[in-house]
């Protein structure tokens, strides 16, 4: 753990002045106030936070600091310091690190994954809050974990991305799942193997007393045991979705995709020693959270889900396997990598609708296999969408009709982030669907 004297006599480099940078140097800032140096390579921020030194002071700095804190989403392959920052990589850390060096005493859970994190960080808080637990849920969930103040009782469930794992050096979970992985982020990380790589480092920092949680897979499991893996590892088994499907009584649990997820949850609450009723219980009024598999409105037969944290086709997958009907809105920014297997889906989809600048690409995965329309823009997309609502014939309006924002892909080429994306999707048919269904 580190003292405050080593706080004081440190030299750090706040690299990323969002919202995560300034957390760090508020922190530091109580400890240290004379050896903090702070950059952003937006001019912009550097001007708002009065950094006036140059390009060859930061990298004076660069050399000069013992820990240089690095916010999430910064890569380093493509930062215009890419060389300096290389050859002092051993020197990079998070601001979930400094959490580590400094509150050790605290029960601590990490959940990693390409799928679901924000989710099952949810459930898991929402389950340890039943039993009467104290935790505090951080990470790229809420805010910065140097935010929080924390006692010798709390538990902290910490949502961690491959961004903040792959810098990350001090981490002690008690507890370490890793969900699931699927391509993602390739163009940050490089390759697939460099971003699993960096999903398996939770294992790492983890002891004889500690307890992982992974996926039922060979290779990734091998992995894992090869890294001189020392804790307790538990696997996915499948009976455990059988056994939690027939008992789970809230619908939105249901989806493929949180019943793997709720597996974990189920395996990693028995060691705190919870009860099956408390675990059930707490799971009926589970909302889920905001752009997941979202139902926000209905009108007559028709349901509108608001699905835009799905950047990548497996997200999307899930929720378009778990209903019929369907008027799919797709398109964004692909990833690298990803592909589109629609076999399993495409069954469920009477129309897709194409939106966003760069949709080549998804018209080549759906011809042949999915009827589509390009749209361009969410908004071009209602008309056509009310359109074919009112145009179905009398036996398909008898059913229910699912009008669904699963985008697959990130969403930056349109929109500030997936959350806007989803927000101005509920805003279009709250304020159109009553006037065109």
């Amino acid at each position: 753990m580190l003292s405050e004297n080593i706080l004081k006599n440190k030299n750090f480099l706040i690299y990323g002045l969002g919202t995560t940078g300034q957390s760090v140097n508020k922190f530091l800032k109580k400890y240290n106030k004379n050896n903090i140096f702070i950059w952003d390579d937006n001019p912009t921020l550097r001007k708002k936070f009065k950094i006036n030194e140059s390009s060859k002071k930061l990298n004076e700095k660069i050399n000069r600091a013992d820990f240089i804190v690095l916010s999430p989403g910064i890569s380093i392959r493509k930062s215009i310091h890419k060389q300096i920052l290389l050859r002092n990589q051993n020197k990079i850390i998070t601001d979930i690190d400094i959490f580590f060096m400094t509150k050790n005493f605290l029960k601590s859970i990490i959940v990693t994954g390409t799928n679901g994190k924000s989710t099952t960080c949810s459930i898991i808080d929402t389950v340890l809050k039943s039993s009467g637990k104290h935790t505090v849920t951080v990470g790229n969930i809420g805010k910065p974990i140097l935010d929080y103040k924390f006692n010798k009782k709390t538990i902290a469930v910490i949502e961690m991305s491959s961004f903040q794992l792959e810098y990350s050096k001090y981490l002690k979970p008690n507890h370490a799942v890793l969900l699931n992985i699927s391509k993602d982020h390739l163009d940050w990380h490089g390759s697939m193997e460099k971003y699993t790589n960096s999903k398996l480092k939770v294992f790492s920092y983890q002891n004889k007393n500690d307890f992982g949680y992974v996926f039922e897979s060979r290779k990734i499991i091998d992995k894992i045991k090869k890294n001189n893996f020392k804790g307790k590892l538990y696997v996915l088994k499948k009976q455990h979705i059988k056994f939690l499907k027939n008992k789970v009584k809230n619908n939105y649990l249901k989806s493929e995709n949180n019943l793997e997820n709720l597996s974990f949850i189920y395996t990693l609450i028995k060691k705190f020693k919870i009860s099956d009723r408390i675990f059930f219980s707490s799971l009926k009024n589970f909302k889920g959270l905001p752009h997941r598999q979202e139902l926000f409105f209905k009108r007559k037969k028709v349901y509108f889900i608001n699905d835009s944290k799905a950047t990548g086709f497996e997200a999307a997958k899930s929720c378009l396997k778990k209903y019929r009907n369907i008027l799919w809105i797709l398109g964004g920014l692909k990833k690298d990598g990803d592909k589109f297997f629609l076999n399993p889906v495409k069954k469920n989809i009477i129309k897709a609708f194409i939106i966003g600048k760069k949709r080549n690409f998804f018209k080549r995965q759906l011809k042949g296999k999915v009827n589509f329309k390009e749209t361009v823009s969410l908004k071009d997309s209602l008309k056509p969408i009310f359109q074919e609502i009112n145009s179905l014939d009398k036996k398909k309006m008898n059913e229910t009709i699912f009008v669904i924002l699963s985008p697959a892909t990130a969403s930056y080429d349109q929109f500030k982030n997936f959350e806007e994306r989803g927000n101005q999707f509920k805003n279009l048919i709250k304020k159109y669907a009553k006037k065109y269904i």
